[in-house]
């Protein structure tokens, strides 16, 4: 469901921003983050082509990777989807698997790297990426994205996605309770929901919760979330 989900955000992103605007970039680093906490799935080859576009994603090839002299039996060697992150589950500081791409991937015959990532940096380091494409994605929130889904998704016809982001909670989306960092954003997603009766929308059993379910929470975030939003 969440990789679905994430992949009609970035599509639907990508469609509704001009070709030079740089904010996509910032919101897919926290979308498909986003996708791999719940799904665990690397998910970029659905449209690496897209990603590579909107230069969130950079590929070079195998050679040009700052250890391939020292290395080169190792990457030549290489034949499928890599991550080259190595993990010891043994350590003590191991805390899982989130920051596997940071150290770069191979899909033969390229090497790829995800803006802002360590290999990225490197690339930077070594002049392989300049300008523009030396600058890490603006830090951003999950709400801050999905804000920038729903305002393309309205534009788009798309209310089932408004429905989809919306549904997963202020748990999900904001950490709970709705601070003073995150009102506006908050805000300006429920006017989207209610000028669009996201609310609504018949969505699969279990995307959203009833009336009933909510009050038996017992949570006053959620409550005020699902239940005072009426179109």
């Amino acid at each position: 469901m969440f990789d679905d989900m994430v992949w009609d955000s970035v599509r639907l992103l990508d469609a509704h921003h001009r070709a030079d605007d740089d904010r996509p970039r910032d919101w897919f680093a926290v979308l498909l983050a986003f996708g791999r906490q719940f799904d665990g799935a690397i998910t970029h080859f659905r449209d690496i082509d897209l990603l590579r576009r909107r230069r969130f994603v950079y590929g070079f090839p195998l050679d040009r990777h700052p250890d391939y002299a020292r290395r080169r039996g190792y990457f030549d060697g290489l034949t499928e989807f890599t991550a080259l992150r190595t993990f010891d589950e043994e350590a003590e500081d191991f805390d899982g698997y989130d920051s596997e791409l940071e150290d770069g991937y191979v899909e033969p015959p390229l090497l790829y790297c995800d803006a802002g990532t360590a290999l990225w940096q490197r690339m930077v380091d070594a002049g392989e990426l300049t300008g523009a494409d030396a600058v890490p994605p603006r830090p951003v929130l999950l709400v801050d994205a999905v804000l920038a889904v729903a305002e393309a998704a309205e534009h788009a016809g798309d209310v089932r996605l408004i429905a989809l982001w919306y549904t997963l909670g202020p748990h999900i989306l904001v950490g709970g309770e709705v601070t003073a960092d995150v009102a506006d954003q908050v805000g300006r997603l429920r006017e989207i929901v209610v000028r669009t009766g996201a609310m609504s929308v018949p969505l699969p059993d279990g995307h959203r919760p009833t009336d009933e379910q909510v009050l038996a929470m017992d949570d006053e975030a959620a409550t005020w979330w699902y239940l005072s939003v009426t179109a």
